[in-house]
């Protein structure tokens, strides 16, 4: 019995323990199948297996929530980059040089981004195969505890991974990233420096905004910056369609969506002020916006002068006007029209619309009819104008603010 002890302590002395263990854990497998109508073993087995599949499945989990917070950091530092190297040319400093080294200087923080989105579509890939190990574990764990049973297949939908962002959404980026290449590759010593401003500004503006929404739908936003980003994006985008509807390229509803026709609005927009046509806002197709929405203001508010003083002149050759001939519209002036209106016989809204121009025509015409009948020996009486409105009054040019 002592040489026995002595023999098993110097094999223990030899032997790994590892090996000792992974030993004792197939002897238990073995002795599990060694009696037909004993299947403890067997079920003990299963049960092991579907734990470390679980495991396994918490681990890639774990993993793909790193991968995925690498590329959105990663994704991020591009965007970052693209906004910045897409306002280049607005330095007073700029050269098509500076173009091409803002182009170059992109190139590593994209091909960070790049790298991350395939570690985490691999990531996915194995969070996809790991469940599937851990459906098959858990199938053949039912099996083990009801003998004889079938085997139930792998549920279907776990053999392949949930794509990292919508197809649009990633056909979009590369779009976007081969015509900004293209137009960076474009550039030479002779480009003129006005149309390396366009093209480069366009292009980093579209491709920025193109991994705007890749980042989002990529899921790295959470619920309350996604719902904060949608309602700044709504505003921006209701306050270009009125701005486009103003300068006279947009003609449909101010609701918010960047849709088809805010997109044909832009790029009107763009081709009116031979712009690259992308449909999308940048630092030029901007500039050019504000300085049609200048120039239209600036003719509505020298029509509403010129109108005004009209006005002033009217009211002052019928005596209900004392002020300046001066073009801008006062409370004072509104009285004065209110009054006008009174001695009209139309309602004093103190604003020129069709029933007033409808009156002062008619007294005009009446005046005119008493200037040229013949002289009576009566002395003329001066009758009030009709104070009904006429049935098809005469649109006004211009109303008072």
């Amino acid at each position: 019995m002592l040489g026995d002890a002595r023999r098993r302590h110097v094999l223990q002395d030899r032997v790994p323990a590892g090996l000792v263990s992974a030993g004792a854990a197939l002897i238990l497998a073995l002795a599990g199948c060694g009696s037909e109508g004993d299947d403890s073993g067997a079920l003990a087995v299963a049960e092991a297996r579907v734990s470390a599949k679980e495991k396994d499945l918490a681990e890639a989990k774990s993993d793909l929530a790193d991968k995925s917070a690498q590329f959105c950091q990663a994704s991020q530092t591009y965007i970052r980059a693209l906004d910045r190297y897409g306002d280049v040319l607005s330095e007073t400093t700029t050269t098509v040089g500076d173009v091409e080294d803002a182009g170059s200087e992109l190139e590593q923080p994209r091909e960070d981004t790049m790298d991350g989105a395939e570690e985490a579509v691999a990531a996915q890939q194995v969070v996809v195969d790991a469940k599937a190990e851990l459906a098959e574990a858990e199938a053949a764990l039912a099996a083990a505890k009801q003998p004889g049973s079938a085997v139930p297949s792998t549920p279907a939908g776990t053999s392949s991974p949930r794509a990292l962002a919508p197809a649009a959404t990633v056909s979009r980026v590369q779009r976007a990233e081969t015509e900004f290449n293209a137009v960076t590759e474009g550039f030479t010593d002779e480009t003129p420096l006005s149309q390396a401003s366009q093209q480069f500004n366009a292009a980093a503006v579209a491709l920025e905004i193109s991994w705007l929404r890749l980042f989002a739908d990529a899921g790295c936003l959470t619920d309350e910056q996604r719902v904060q980003a949608e309602a700044a994006m709504r505003d921006y985008t209701m306050t270009l369609q009125q701005s486009l509807l103003d300068a006279g390229y947009y003609d449909d509803e101010v609701d918010g969506v960047y849709g088809p026709a805010t997109v044909d609005a832009v790029e009107a927009l763009q081709r009116a002020h031979g712009l690259p046509v992308t449909g999308t806002v940048d630092n030029a197709s901007a500039a050019a916006l504000e300085r049609d929405l200048a120039a239209k203001g600036g003719a509505t508010e020298q029509e509403a002068a010129a109108s005004t003083a009209a006005v002033q002149q009217t009211l002052k050759l019928a005596g209900f006007w004392d002020g300046p001939v001066d073009g801008e519209w006062t409370e004072a002036l509104t009285g004065a029209l209110k009054d006008f209106q009174t001695e009209l016989g139309v309602e004093p809204t103190g604003a020129v619309d069709a029933a007033t121009i409808a009156a002062v025509e008619r007294a005009i015409a009446e005046t005119e009819q008493e200037a040229s009948a013949p002289p009576t020996n009566a002395s003329p009486t001066a009758s009030p104008a009709p104070r009904q409105s006429p049935t098809s009054p005469p649109t006004p040019s211009r109303s008072s603010p």
